[in-house]
């Protein structure tokens, strides 16, 4: 076993594996990958951070599946959260998402295609914390 800190979100100091499925499928596909992961993370003790998104909006076709949108998206990312006991990611992509989903998540990403949207750069996700 390695002697690798505990990994909290803002505090990485060694290298972390951050994977999962581009979006949600399902609420069992996502939680069975979160699982797969974990356990092969866990035998080589590398830290493991989930991640999957709940709403892909840079699709190139507007039929194209999207995700289960914000309240179920968020809802299964807690769950796997809680189930599984893993720091979970995943990317907001409006200013008003971030208070929401950062209540359910560990660790809020900004999608590089909205690297330049100030109003969500700006935007702390929880009182007291400030933006970087």
């Amino acid at each position: 076993m390695n002697d690798f800190e505990i990994v909290r979100a803002g505090r990485i100091r060694i290298p972390v594996l951050i994977a999962g499925p581009c979006v949600i499928e399902s609420e069992a596909h996502a939680r069975s990958m979160a699982e797969a992961v974990q356990r092969i993370t866990s035998d080589l003790g590398v830290p493991y951070i989930f991640k999957a998104s709940y709403d892909k909006a840079n699709r190139t076709s507007a039929s194209a599946f999207r995700g289960p949108g914000m309240e179920q998206g968020v809802r299964i990312l807690r769950q796997i959260a809680e189930a599984t006991g893993l720091p979970v990611l995943t990317d907001v992509h409006q200013a008003t998402d971030c208070e929401r989903v950062a209540e359910a998540v560990d660790v809020l990403q900004i999608p590089a295609f909205l690297c330049r949207q100030t109003d969500l750069l700006l935007r702390p996700p929880r009182p007291g914390v400030q933006s970087t």
